[in-house]
């Protein structure tokens, strides 16, 4: 009689302690094999592509490529892992916004080893998992998020502008002459209702948009 189907795994992390932590706690589980491990959302999609695994466990915080970034890039693929994101952060923005780019789970990374197990088993059956925290911020009020405020265009302008970029550097980079910028900028100003630079930083890490540091 054939064993058990064994659930092939690649874990993303780029904490060295929290990613082992994560790898001993998966492979007590029986069936889990972890058979890889990255340290940011471009060793993640390396290693994706490289293993063929049956499941994604990911942080969003990481340097360069972060976990959401390459979230998309994985529910792109013909054949899409399922994805278990574990992390730190609870604004209702970020859940949100991992849940769209396709993680069928969130939890957070004080949860119990028996959440995590909870968790896994129900991704990969199919279902969905959020923990009751995570489910708790959800059902926050809902305030509009960027996307459905600004345009494709004024997206990518204040994520720019978020990550430090002046104006001609922006306009360099989006092909646009820094007059035009200078107008995308006052108008996404009006509609989120912010009036500095530092404000737009802000919104954009609490939304989602822009990593907002190592430790997530």
């Amino acid at each position: 009689m054939a064993g058990p189907e064994i659930i092939r795994t690649v874990l993303a992390d780029d904490h060295d302690l929290v990613r082992s932590g994560l790898k001993l706690l998966l492979e007590m589980m029986p069936g889990v094999k972890v058979v890889s491990e990255a340290r940011n959302g471009d060793e993640l999609l390396a290693a994706v592509d490289r293993d063929k695994p049956d499941l994604v466990v990911t942080d969003i915080s990481m340097p360069g490529m972060d976990g959401l970034a390459a979230l998309g890039r994985l529910r792109a693929l013909a054949v899409p892992p399922r994805v278990l994101v574990v992390s730190m952060h609870d604004s209702p923005d970020f859940i949100r916004r991992a849940l769209t780019l396709g993680a069928a789970g969130y939890l957070m990374k004080e949860g119990s080893p028996v959440e995590l197990e909870h968790a896994v088993r129900s991704v990969m059956a199919g279902h969905s998992y959020l923990s009751p925290q995570v489910s708790h911020k959800l059902l926050q009020t809902h305030e509009p998020s960027p996307e459905e405020l600004l345009t494709e265009r004024q997206l990518e302008i204040l994520v720019l502008i978020a990550r430090g970029h002046a104006t001609k550097e922006v306009a360099f980079k989006l092909g646009l002459s820094p007059k035009t910028v200078d107008v995308h900028r006052a108008r996404i100003m009006e509609r989120v209702g912010i009036d500095d630079v530092a404000g737009l930083t802000l919104y954009c890490v609490r939304h989602g948009l822009v990593d907002p540091g190592r430790g997530g």
